[in-house]
């Protein structure tokens, strides 16, 4: 072999090493972003939970720094979602779902009428919101706090809007078809899976409360 072919081969031999490394680190990388955060997250929202519900078992007054309770969706997942005030991505982060404060500040679930709006991610960092899609109209979306459990259904889903579409927040969601004011809750998370491009929108109405028993007994919806 001549000393330029031989220069060449070690040229090609050399890139194709380099392809091998790049590839384990992406590869290393996807491993991280898509399983480890996960398994973090999830760690970090279970201690959370623990401490909220910790202080919920206390006298006096109810304390909101630890989150407001739990979301249970049972056709996305079996688990329970922490709910905190804020939707940045330090706090979500955390394997959390949050209640927006801006641009359109969230009603609560006990407040008389407004949108309740939560959002959470749906890949990484716990993905709590993972599998949106599978949420269908009619199904449940149970809110539970210290004393009440909030009984929501399913009304209407948008697959994709706009990141920038705020309407979908506002305390009557006109693009889910009500007019009038009343009790609604809003998911919200990135779209399609593993991109931040757009964004996917469940919305439901309250249809009942239930007093918290002694015995945390859930409601029918999630037996």
């Amino acid at each position: 072999m001549s000393r330029a072919r031989s220069r060449i081969a070690g040229v090609i031999s050399v890139f194709g090493e380099l392809l091998i490394t790049a590839g384990v680190v992406l590869g290393l990388f996807v491993v991280y972003s898509l399983w480890w955060t996960n398994v973090l997250a999830d760690r970090e929202a279970s201690r959370q939970g623990d401490q909220m519900r910790d202080g919920w078992a206390g006298p006096g007054a109810l304390d909101t720094k630890d989150g407001i309770g739990f979301l249970h969706v049972p056709a996305m997942s079996k688990g329970e979602v922490l709910v905190k005030q804020g939707t940045d991505a330090k706090a979500l982060n955390d394997g959390i779902a949050g209640y927006y404060t801006a641009p359109i500040k969230s009603a609560l679930p006990w407040d008389p009428q407004g949108n309740f709006t939560l959002a959470a991610h749906r890949d990484g960092h716990g993905a709590k919101f993972h599998n949106i899609h599978k949420v269908r109209e009619g199904d449940p979306v149970v809110f539970e706090t210290r004393d009440t459990w909030y009984v929501y259904k399913v009304f209407k889903k948008l697959p994709e809007t706009s990141k920038y579409n705020v309407n979908v927040l506002q305390p009557v969601p006109k693009e889910s078809g009500k007019s009038k004011p009343g009790r609604y809750i809003t998911l919200t998370t990135c779209t399609p899976v593993y991109t931040s491009d757009y964004r996917y929108i469940v919305w439901g109405e309250l249809v009942r409360e239930e007093r918290v028993d002694k015995n945390r007994t859930p409601p029918d919806e999630l037996r």
